[in-house]
């Protein structure tokens, strides 16, 4: 089940990524799930549920946008191997 919701935006701000209204509102879908994820606030097959493609093709999305696709900082991954 999906709710439609409706956003007012320029005209303008379609020209800005040289985009359709529907492909500025698929890039701002994308845009908002890896924001989301990068900050932790939702997971990886959620944020491409949200963004509406597959998981492989989040993960393209991530280095793309120059993203990790992991959660956990260096200092966190250093910090479990030595077991603190």
């Amino acid at each position: 089940m999906s709710i439609q919701i409706s956003i007012e935006l320029p005209e303008s701000a379609f020209s800005v990524l040289r985009k359709s209204p529907e492909e500025f509102v698929k890039e701002m879908r994308l845009a908002a799930s890896v924001k989301w994820y990068e900050i932790g606030m939702i997971s990886q097959s959620k944020a491409a549920e949200l963004a509406g493609i597959s998981r492989a093709e989040f993960l393209n999305a991530l280095d793309r946008f120059h993203i990790s696709p992991f959660q956990e900082s260096l200092e966190e991954i250093t910090r479990e191997k030595l077991g603190e």
